[in-house]
């Protein structure tokens, strides 16, 4: 079977640190005293036995087996069905997603993971080194579990951000090249899919916050409170990423759109110099007989000179508007 670990544990001590899982229905459980289970991408039949022994609804089961649902809290009798997706950053800025499943009872907690790398044995290791805290109950540790897969969201924005923040600062210095503006959409829609998945993580949060639930303690809403201000934060920074990626092609477009004119200033400044010359000696060109100057001495210096003056008035002209 897929366990990564199954625990007693009472008064916030591991009592039973190899619990068997037989499939038979669990006896009396002590006061004070809970089982955590964790399990991993475990088969419909590792779960039917799980489900036999601690009594779980087989609706949830199915749920639990289904690695594509959305996060969702739902109540089963005394039993409470809760889904939470994870997410990990890849290499090439991809976003690769998990599901765990918890089931939450009044003396039991069952953990199941799939497509997850993520393991709860640093969580659970921390827990057990806080007695007072684990002693609190299931509730607490589903709160510890929840809180422990929004924080794997934090290094998932911040290397989006530094991706974005990069491609931001160079944006202003030329136009993206193709390359980067499919980047810029890839990393859209990765964020809008990221964005579909955050969004019912809120709303179950809230729930557990807000609504009265089973095996819920009213005095613990307060940390699923804390974790649903942490998805909030996560779903701000998000829109703010969506808004900067939105805006670096506008706003690269309008600064290319600013250096074209600039070059379309200068070369239409230099053709209106290069005209000058053009047109004149375009005249005297043409062959005529009897032109102005033509037969004098000082006609072709004058000429030249008409010409240098009528240009360097132009340029100085054009320099003076910032056209050059």
């Amino acid at each position: 079977m897929a366990i990564i670990a199954a625990r007693r544990y009472a008064a916030g001590q591991p009592v039973d640190t190899a619990l068997a899982l037989t499939g038979q229905p669990r006896g009396k459980v002590p006061a004070r005293a809970f089982d955590w289970v964790g399990l991993a991408e475990p088969d419909e039949a590792e779960m039917d036995l799980v489900r036999r022994q601690f009594g779980l609804h087989p609706l949830a089961v199915e749920d639990a087996l289904n690695p594509m649902q959305m996060p969702k809290v739902e109540a089963y009798g005394p039993t409470l069905f809760i889904v939470a997706r994870t997410a990990m950053i890849e290499e090439g800025e991809k976003i690769a997603y998990g599901q765990t499943a918890l089931f939450l009872g009044p003396d039991f907690l069952i953990s199941v993971r799939f497509g997850s790398t993520r393991s709860h044995a640093a969580l659970r290791a921390r827990l057990e080194a806080d007695a007072q805290r684990l002693a609190e109950g299931p509730d607490y540790v589903a709160h510890a579990i929840l809180d422990y897969i929004v924080d794997g969201y934090q290094p998932i924005m911040e290397k989006l951000e530094s991706a974005v923040q990069d491609m931001e600062e160079r944006a202003i210095d030329t136009f993206p090249e193709p390359s980067t503006i499919r980047r810029i959409f890839r990393l859209r829609r990765q964020l809008r899919r990221f964005q579909r998945i955050v969004g019912p993580m809120e709303e179950m949060c809230e729930r557990l916050a807000t609504v009265e639930l089973p095996v819920i303690d009213p005095a613990a809403r307060v940390w699923f409170r804390d974790v649903q201000d942490h998805v909030r934060r996560t779903m701000r920074r998000m829109v703010g990423l969506m808004e900067t990626l939105a805006s670096i092609v506008e706003t690269a477009s309008l600064l290319e759109q600013h250096r074209q004119g600039e070059m379309t200033r200068q070369l239409a400044a230099w053709a209106a110099i290069l005209a000058v010359p053009t047109a004149i000696a375009g005249i005297y060109g043409m062959n005529f007989d009897y032109m102005p100057e033509l037969r004098q001495p000082w006609g072709y210096p004058a000429v030249l000179g008409l010409i240098f003056a009528i240009c360097g008035g132009l340029y100085v002209r054009f320099k003076r508007i910032g056209w050059l």
